[in-house]
């Protein structure tokens, strides 16, 4: 173990260091980090099974998307829940999101007809959210339009926290070691759970955004301090609602929109009474050392990453792992876009270029972990396993260093 973070750490310092040469020659963290991985995993292949599938990569794995949940939930670009363009981001959620995961289940059926429908959910659930660790520079990309980036940017901080409550419901429903439940007995779990994390959860997060907001304006916080307390507040929160039984991952989610709403909600009611707002951008500000210390939990996501790649490859993969992978980056993702999208004034290219920038990284990686661990040890987690490495290495290629090529204007245009 000792050796594994004395790698991870390494590579971490050497990205870190020669972090805009290595942009230039679009060598991101996930590539370097991967990269490091696979070395490492060359050299512990015959540990590496026994190192994920612990209790200490379980609940790591929790907590690292209990912050992810939150920062994704603070740092949507816009002032209003839904963005600029509310319409569009609605129907990519509410609309194209649940058709991707149909799809996917469906075609997973078809391809690997032995597993369970619990089984084939989970699987849905952890390749269909995006996120953009793989190509962050994209939803930044101003080749792409405002309306392009805005959706793009916004789904990728939502979608993850929709998803969730259904990805505990199939993990419930699939069994762990000893058990498995019924379809009814599984809603019956998880209903309560998440009733409770989204109380927790706008109780937590009203409350802290309340408290930092008086506490800026008492003058009581340091910046040091005031970045502490937000980097805190995943953990209080994920904590606290595992305490009382209820859905960390839901109430972490819900705790960071909470927070970022009461947030801007007060600082909009001092504008409109024509206070002097000098500390208007507070709340970015504060949000730096969680930014920071997120972009280092998803270095580690890509390190480990790497070295599960050895242990499937080792294993072997069928045509049909890879097959499922390539289609639901591509037709999986693509299709319901264009469907969610007809009758807006979103042009062709406009919609192929939301259908195709729909990277997976750190939530892919966080709940094939997490389904690898829960599940009992067998087919089904190590399919799931294999699955998550395939699509994430898979997106590193196609939304990674494919993602310049797709957003280069065309000539003409």
């Amino acid at each position: 173990m000792n050796s594994l973070l004395l790698a991870a750490a390494f590579a971490m310092v050497v990205r870190s260091l020669a972090a805009n040469r290595l942009d230039r020659w679009y060598l991101g963290a996930p590539i370097v980090m991967v990269l490091a991985g696979v070395a490492v995993g060359l050299f512990n292949e015959s540990s590496i099974a026994d190192g994920l599938n612990t209790e200490s990569v379980q609940h790591a794995a929790e907590i690292i998307l209990a912050v992810l949940l939150f920062v994704d939930a603070t740092e949507v670009r816009a002032g209003r829940l839904w963005g600029a363009y509310p319409g569009l981001v609605a129907r990519v959620l509410l609309v194209a999101m649940p058709v991707s995961l149909a799809l996917a289940a469906v075609v997973g059926w078809l391809l690997f007809p032995s597993l369970s429908w619990a089984a084939l959910i989970l699987v849905a659930c952890v390749t269909v959210p995006t996120d953009f660790a793989p190509a962050e520079r994209v939803v930044r990309d101003p080749a792409l339009s405002v309306r392009v980036r805005s959706t793009l940017n916004i789904e990728s901080g939502y979608n993850d926290g929709i998803v969730s409550p259904l990805f505990l419901f199939a993990l419930i429903l699939a069994g762990d070691d000893s058990q498995e439940r019924t379809p009814l007995e599984a809603l019956a779990t998880v209903l309560p759970f998440a009733v409770k994390a989204i109380v927790a959860g706008v109780v937590i997060g009203a409350l802290l955004g309340w408290l930092m907001d008086r506490a800026h304006q008492a003058g009581w916080v340091s910046n040091q301090s005031a970045r502490v307390a937000v980097l805190l507040a995943p953990l209080l929160t994920y904590t606290a609602t595992v305490a009382i039984d209820g859905n960390g991952f839901v109430a972490s989610f819900v705790c960071g929109i909470a927070f970022r709403y009461v947030h801007r909600l007060l600082k909009a009611r001092r504008v409109h009474k024509g206070r002097s707002e000098a500390r208007s951008d507070v709340l970015d500000t504060d949000l730096h050392l969680l930014e920071d210390v997120t972009g280092l939990l998803t270095m580690t996501m890509w390190f480990v990453v790497g070295i599960a790649a050895v242990l499937i490859f080792y294993d072997g993969v069928s045509w049909q792992e890879v097959l499922f992978s390539a289609v639901v980056l591509t037709v999986i993702r693509i299709v319901p876009v264009f469907l969610a999208f007809l009758g807006s004034r979103l042009s062709g290219r406009e919609r192929l270029l939301v259908g195709a920038l729909g990277p997976r990284g750190t939530t892919t990686i966080v709940f094939g972990l997490l389904a690898f661990n829960k599940l009992p040890v067998g087919d089904a987690a190590n399919l799931i396993l294999t699955i998550t490495v395939l699509c994430v290495l898979g997106s590193v290629v196609l939304h990674g260093i494919g993602a310049t090529w797709l957003t280069r204007p065309r000539a003409g245009r």
